[in-house]
């Protein structure tokens, strides 16, 4: 007679024997799907592409652009974009924006500036102070946004302008000029001075913005507080249920974010050379940010992108200028095409985007 089986006795006991072999699931995927999903987990593939591609037009087109001198130049011309991309990507990687980083900037310089000539502060502690509001200056942006709840746009919109216009009543509209600045607070000046190895100049604000970005870069893809930053632009609700104190992210972005303009407005004394309550870049700065930003690969709606592709961003740009300057075409062209590249990369990020959804 056959021996019945046995009953088995724990969960366990009734795997043994049972197949291992799970369900799965085949999705054919064509050329252009794998190129799609690698440009998804490599978001700063496509700006480096168009930089190399825009490199070699333009180095076709004009003998004088591939040279180290030109080169040299751009990096020159970028460096205090650069610097405020990197606080804007930080605002964007949490799904927000910042319209003040202009205003910071030039306020940061100017107050630099004011307190060292106004008020008799040495230079280097008026450096110091001047980072210092200018951190103070982006925390109100995050307290805003983190605690009131305020639309990020709305917010640095008024932001923006209650800055600049701070910075033109605390100024009194003066101008501290090149020769005061040499002659009696050199240090203000530091990053506009530069090496010449084999007579090309590069000003320290190059190394400044270059280690910046490899800095940020380093801390937002290895670091706890770079996951969370990520985490808080991808879906807030879902960070907050993981853990992550996602207002507490969001002021500390928006304060380093600060920082960094600060930052930019101390390079804008050395890139310049005078204190200026009428620098462009309290206009401009904002909308190149955005551009270096949009351009390098970052999404508008948050949680994907890195700090190289932006600075891949604000190199393009400043190729497109010195490209299209050196071939002798007309200047607007440098705009139509920077907007055509906008439009395309945005186009091409929600693409991309199609692959998560």
């Amino acid at each position: 007679m056959a021996s019945e089986p046995q009953k088995a006795t724990s969960y366990e006991d009734g795997l043994k024997g049972a197949t291992e072999t799970v369900a799965q699931f085949h999705e054919p995927r064509s050329a252009v799907r794998r190129i799609q999903h690698w440009l998804h987990q490599t978001p700063s593939a496509v700006p480096m592409i168009v930089l190399v591609a825009s490199v070699i037009v333009f180095a076709l087109l004009s003998p004088n652009f591939f040279k180290a001198t030109t080169m040299s130049t751009i990096l020159q011309q970028i460096a205090i974009v650069g610097i405020l991309g990197i606080a804007q990507s930080l605002v964007i990687l949490t799904a927000g924006i910042d319209l003040s980083v202009g205003a910071i900037a030039v306020f940061s310089s100017v107050l630099m500036g004011q307190m060292t000539f106004r008020y008799g502060i040495p230079a280097p502690a008026a450096i110091a102070i001047g980072m210092a509001l200018g951190a103070a200056m982006g925390a109100l942006n995050g307290l805003l946004i983190s605690r009131l709840k305020l639309p990020p746009f709305i917010v640095t919109l008024g932001t923006w302008q209650i800055l600049l216009s701070a910075n033109f009543i605390f100024s009194r509209n003066e101008t501290i000029r090149s020769q005061e600045i040499a002659a009696n607070a050199p240090s203000l000046q530091f990053w506009g001075n530069a090496i010449q190895p084999g007579g090309v100049k590069i000003l320290y604000a190059v190394f400044l913005m270059v280690a910046l970005v490899a800095l940020m870069a380093y801390v937002l893809r290895h670091t706890a507080w770079g996951r969370h930053v990520y985490a808080v632009g991808d879906d807030a609700e879902a960070a907050k249920l993981a853990g992550v104190q996602t207002d507490r992210v969001i002021l500390q972005v928006y304060t380093l974010a600060g920082l960094f303009c600060a930052i930019a407005g101390w390079v804008m004394i050395g890139r310049f050379g005078s204190v200026s309550p009428t620098a462009s870049t309290g206009q401009l700065g904002n909308i190149q940010s955005i551009t270096a930003v949009v351009i390098g690969g970052i999404s508008l709606f948050g949680g994907r992108g890195s700090i190289l592709g932006m600075f891949f961003g604000a190199l393009i740009v400043g190729v497109f200028e010195m490209g299209l300057r050196l071939v002798g075409t007309d200047p607007q062209w440098t705009f139509f095409l920077i907007g055509a590249l906008i439009i395309f990369a945005v186009a091409v990020d929600q693409w991309i985007r199609k692959v998560s959804s």
